[in-house]
């Protein structure tokens, strides 16, 4: 490489080789870092934390996304340079909505203990919360998350640790097209404060998106080909915006985008903490569709949505691992390794 720029002496070729250069940082910076895996951990058989990182960095995953502040995990990860979403789970919520310096102890010994050792990005206060799902948590998860933001400015973080929440798309009512998305009236109570403090502190919302969900409720609708990423061209044109879209993974953020619009959130940014596909055990859950999706999902996200642009969608897969401890069957098989560290099937990340 050396003694091949050495031979370049003419203008036009420096020209080109800058521009090559910046073409392929571009390349890298909208491809691979936009992609993590969850580190989920319900299993009896898994490898330990360490392992687990070194995997990671094997094979060039930049990010991760965990449920809980273990803390073999968050030592495991000290030095790694692997950015993070570190998650408060359910349970806890009341506790940290109810006092403050509970919340004070919870970053003191969660964040202030590992970070900038350990890059957490993201604090997930809780998962899937919603009128429509984990109902018994929904009046904890805003207050939960004020006392975890002040704790994080006691800290002096606040300019590096975002502290957002994780929702599904059940809380959704209209999704189709994507421009007339709105969420769900009954969650419009819970959601609306919970944009404003987003909006507030210019964090992200956390969404976890699932194509496959979607194929599953609505098979008759719904193709595998426009599930998958592989339908050969548009399925629809959203008659609003005119914006053409050929996959679900698409329409589905993009509804979100919508919804965040008509409920004062349009200037959010989502990032997808979630999504993926089961390799067995349920309708349409094989080898070769879990392996097409999460491959087509990696080399599409840094196109962007047609919303956002071709802006790099941050997108976290579920999961790093088969969880033999989940239930029903087919939760068990989301993971794109094997507990042995083998992969359930081929893929590339960079």
């Amino acid at each position: 490489m050396a003694k091949f720029f050495t031979s370049c002496n003419s203008p036009s070729m420096a020209v080109a080789l800058l521009l090559l250069g910046f073409l392929m940082a571009s390349l890298t910076t909208t491809g691979a870092q936009s992609i993590g895996v969850c580190y989920g951990r319900i299993g009896d058989d898994l490898p330990p934390p360490a392992q687990v990182v070194a995997l990671y960095r094997s094979q060039n995953i930049g990010r991760m996304r965990i449920y809980d502040p273990n803390q073999e995990v968050l030592q495991a990860l000290r030095g790694s340079n692997i950015e993070l979403i570190l998650g408060v789970p359910n349970p806890d919520l009341q506790g940290l909505a109810a006092d403050a310096s509970a919340a004070t102890t919870w970053v003191e010994t969660n964040v202030r203990n590992f970070f900038p050792d350990v890059r957490i990005k993201y604090i997930a206060v809780g998962n899937e919360v919603s009128p429509a799902n984990n109902a018994q948590y929904v009046s904890f998860v805003l207050p939960a998350m004020q006392n975890i933001y002040n704790a994080i400015v006691a800290a002096g973080l606040q300019g590096q640790i975002r502290v957002s929440t994780a929702i599904d798309t059940r809380v959704l009512g209209t999704s189709y097209p994507p421009s007339d998305g709105a969420f769900r009236g009954d969650v419009r109570g819970f959601l609306d404060p919970i944009i404003g403090f987003l909006a507030n502190n210019q964090a992200p919302l956390l969404v976890n998106v699932y194509p496959y969900f979607g194929l599953l409720d609505n098979p008759n609708q719904i193709k595998l080909s426009y599930a998958l990423f592989t339908n050969p061209g548009p399925e629809f044109t959203d008659p609003n915006n005119n914006l053409v879209y050929q996959n679900l993974f698409d329409a589905i953020l993009d509804s979100v985008y919508g919804a965040l619009e008509k409920a004062g959130g349009s200037g959010l940014e989502i990032v997808v903490s979630e999504s993926g596909w089961p390799s067995a055990a349920n309708t349409e859950a094989t080898v070769d569709n879990a392996r097409t999706y999460n491959q087509n999902l990696i080399n599409h996200i840094g196109k962007g949505s047609p919303k956002t642009s071709g802006r790099p969608i941050e997108t976290y897969i579920f999961a790093m691992f088969n969880e033999n401890m989940k239930n029903p069957e087919f939760e068990k098989n989301f993971g794109l390794f094997n507990p042995n560290q083998q992969p359930v099937y081929p893929m590339n990340f960079s």
